[in-house]
């Protein structure tokens, strides 16, 4: 049996935005605020956005509205009709975030609620796992998190996907199924699809164990928060990290004080921040250059400027330059995708095979900067980027949204499509790295 009321206290004329997609879990959400609503009084906003990516879409949006006009609840609707980061995962989140936010200061609502559900808390915890992260970052979730304004509330933490179906169905709630949910080229959905499976074959249960998981790491994790923020006073101040004073501190604190950082500008996206951005910092710090940064995802950028590291926060700026890390695969702006593979057989520009030990990792995938060059694969010498825009008759309004894929250090090694630079290697040499833009 399913009780919000378990997972959270509701107050007498609260004001309450509720996320909802058209999915199980979102409608299921909906309907059980709704039915409280005049146990306390409430005032209950649904925010939806269509991300403008199915052609069910607009057909969905319909039918939230429909269900908001016949029980009485205030209709929120945003549409994105354009998009511009790193992936579409990530840039949806960011979008619905903000909606939120505006309307949260519009209706000066306390409290958002997202279904966020058991499942989601597996599959995240088991993606932090494997990417690698701290103890906040191995919990998975809060079921409460403050951001800027207000409350995100997650009251379906403790119920599975199928409880929230089944709930649908016995209450003859009409829901949608995305079927980009089913698509293996998102992380989650291969979690999602593959692992979880296991898991809940193995143990009915596991989700109360992945539950149990989180809320002890959590506990972990508050008490040598203690220490860490102790450690933040001594060394961080005005948003600048005193390299010296850092140095001082031992390494497990360090690298707690960094995700500490992190985790007030990516909130509930801390999943987007990896061991490998941690070390990163970590270089960054060390490094002997006067100068240097570090590009994280959500346009967070770490500038070290002799002895201090100051944090560039644009997360809630509409930035149209992006650049942006690669790790596995990558949506881009222009609707096409980067991905790693195993193997091909294609000796196109849309492939290029790299030696790891040739250029300087991570890999970042960014549109083009003035005065861009690349040394040209059999071609001596080397060529600016905007030279070979004209000659392959690039439209001009593509060329400022073009992938340009770099080492960390810069140097252009392909233009996707277009020109492989000269670190691509034929099939007979020794690589470690095939790209294909898709």
């Amino acid at each position: 049996m399913i009780n919000i009321e378990d997972n959270f206290k509701f107050h007498n004329n609260d004001v309450i935005i509720v996320g909802c997609s058209s999915g199980p879990d979102s409608m299921a959400l909906v309907d059980m605020v709704n039915k409280l609503k005049d146990k306390y009084n409430l005032k209950v906003i649904v925010a939806h956005v269509n991300y403008h990516v199915r052609e069910e879409s607009l057909e969905e949006s319909e039918y939230v509205k429909e269900y908001c006009e016949k029980n009485n609840l205030i209709f929120e609707y945003f549409y994105v009709d354009k998009y511009g980061d790193d992936n579409f995962e990530n840039e949806a989140r960011r979008i619905r975030y903000k909606f939120f936010g505006r309307l949260a200061k519009k209706y000066e609502a306390k409290y958002v609620m997202t279904a966020h559900h058991a499942d989601d808390l597996m599959e995240t915890i088991l993606m932090k796992l494997v990417r690698g992260s701290n103890l906040n970052g191995y919990a998975g979730f809060k079921s409460e998190v403050q951001r800027r304004g207000y409350k995100v509330i997650r009251p379906l933490i403790s119920y599975t996907k199928d409880e929230l179906i089944d709930y649908c169905e016995r209450n003859k709630i009409k829901y949608y199924v995305d079927k980009t949910n089913s698509d293996p080229f998102y992380t989650r959905n291969r979690y999602r699809k593959y692992i979880l499976p296991f898991l809940k074959k193995e143990n009915k249960d596991v989700h109360k164990k992945f539950l149990k998981f989180s809320k002890t790491l959590l506990e972990v994790n508050d008490y040598i928060g203690v220490e860490t923020n102790n450690a933040l006073d001594r060394c961080f101040k005005d948003n600048k990290i005193d390299v010296d004073k850092f140095k001082l501190e031992d390494k497990f604190i360090q690298k707690e004080m960094l995700y500490k950082l992190l985790s007030e500008s990516f909130q509930d996206d801390l999943i987007l921040v990896s061991d490998k951005h941690i070390d990163l910092i970590l270089d960054l710090i060390n490094s002997k250059k006067a100068n240097n940064k570090v590009l994280l995802p959500n346009n967070i950028t770490f500038i070290k400027k002799y002895n201090y590291i100051e944090i560039i926060d644009n997360s809630e700026e509409d930035i149209d330059d992006y650049s942006f890390e690669f790790i596995d695969n990558l949506l881009l702006p222009n609707g096409r995708k980067i991905e790693r593979v195993e193997s091909t057989d294609d000796k196109s520009n849309n492939t290029i095979r790299l030696n790891s030990e040739e250029i300087k990792l991570p890999i970042i995938v960014r549109n083009r900067r003035n005065g861009d060059k690349i040394k040209i694969k059999n071609l001596n010498g080397s060529k600016k980027i905007k030279d070979i825009f004209i000659d392959e008759k690039i439209d001009i309004h593509d060329r400022d949204k073009w992938p340009i894929v770099c080492d960390y250090e810069g140097t252009v090694l392909w233009v996707p499509g277009v020109k492989k630079s000269s670190f691509d290697k034929s099939m007979n040499d020794s690589y470690d790295i095939i790209l294909k833009y898709i």
